[in-house]
């Protein structure tokens, strides 16, 4: 049983393919999450994501739909993580020139300190997503919480 989810809307002046390819492949995660990434964007395969030496998780590609969806299951990371689903929804807005993301890091098991502290962790790398991809900003990986 869960009881908390982590949940942001918000629109990214880009088409739909850009944004799945930035939360999708590993050059773009790369670029605003993750140190170094490794996977592929295929239903049931394995993400490697690391955040660090102590920091070597594991995720399995749940959903993905190119252009519409991508969701990952954490198999390999702290206790409050594992089992959790981080989920991008990607909806072309109304006037064809952008894109309306949805995000979820949903299945947590309480909203403790942890969970708290990555609600506001998420905010930061999102906002980081959308800078690389609206205007091309890279941010040190150690200076994504600080920008």
């Amino acid at each position: 049983m869960h009881v908390a989810d982590i949940l942001h809307d918000f629109p990214i002046a880009a088409p739909p393919h850009r944004v799945f390819e930035a939360v999708s492949s590993p050059a773009g995660l790369d670029q605003w999450w993750t140190k170094t990434s490794a996977g592929s964007a295929l239903p049931g395969s394995e993400y490697e994501l690391g955040f660090g030496p102590e920091y070597d998780w594991r995720a399995r590609v749940a959903d993905c739909k190119p252009d519409q969806r991508f969701e990952l299951e954490m198999t390999r990371a702290d206790a409050d993580w594992n089992g959790t689903r981080v989920r991008f929804e990607l909806e072309e807005t109304a006037n064809g020139k952008g894109t309306q993301l949805r995000f979820s890091h949903s299945g947590w098991p309480a909203a403790n300190e942890h969970y708290r502290i990555s609600c506001y962790c998420w905010a930061m790398y999102l906002r980081v997503l959308r800078r690389h991809i609206e205007y091309g900003e890279q941010v040190a990986y150690e200076r994504r919480l600080d920008v």
